[in-house]
């Protein structure tokens, strides 16, 4: 079985990361896709405890989110995870001054095919015990930013509200997608990869034509 395609989105709060999820979830659910959205378990957490998780209980909340992606990956074509182990490798740091949650959080995060990083484009609003306000949007989304550069993992901001922010996402996951295909392809007909010695052009049609000598 072909190894499921992992799209991570991350995010300050407030950012609409959930209802992407669920939208690109309908939006990608075609031509027999598997499509499979992967919640938020730290929100699961705060609505079972009643309250926001204390230091020594973040790694085992990264750890969580991170088997339930990779769970969802053995059994579907698409994983969509609404945001991965590297959210909570922030707010670590955000919250307690904590920074060791990042080394397997961006081990972890490179299982996705794509990283979508929505915008601050859109007002915040209250959620329960999750959120902390307007004020914190700006130094997680500088946090998000500068682990993923330090990294090195490529991210496509989401940006515009409703139906632009659906078409925002789904013009840079296609794109992945098609990446993705062309290197499947590119690994099950080597030929195509071959060097034309007259052009130098890997993608030069000369490369479909039998070598004669």
């Amino acid at each position: 079985m072909k190894p499921a395609f992992v799209i991570g989105i991350l995010g300050a709060e407030s950012t609409g990361k959930t209802l992407l999820s669920s939208t690109l979830r309908d939006a990608l659910s075609t031509g027999g896709r598997r499509v499979a959205v992967v919640s938020e378990y730290l929100r699961e957490f705060c609505d079972l405890q009643g309250r926001t998780p204390i230091e020594a209980e973040q790694a085992g909340i990264a750890a969580e989110q991170s088997h339930r992606i990779d769970e969802a990956a053995q059994t579907h074509d698409i994983v969509i995870a609404d945001t991965t182990a590297l959210m909570i490798a922030v707010y670590s740091e955000i919250v307690f001054g904590d920074t060791s949650l990042y080394a397997s959080a961006i081990e972890a995060h490179r299982r996705c095919g794509i990283t979508l990083l929505t915008a601050l484009d859109i007002p915040w609003q209250a959620d329960a015990h999750q959120r902390d306000g307007p004020h914190v949007r700006e130094p997680v989304d500088a946090l998000v930013r500068a682990a993923l550069l330090k990294a090195q993992l490529p991210y496509a901001v989401v940006s515009g509200s409703g139906e632009r922010r659906l078409e925002s996402a789904l013009l840079a996951v296609k794109h992945a997608l098609d990446e993705s295909s062309s290197e499947d392809e590119a690994r099950a007909n080597p030929l195509w990869k071959w060097v034309c010695e007259r052009c130098g052009d890997a993608n030069c049609e000369r490369h479909l034509l039998p070598r004669i000598g």
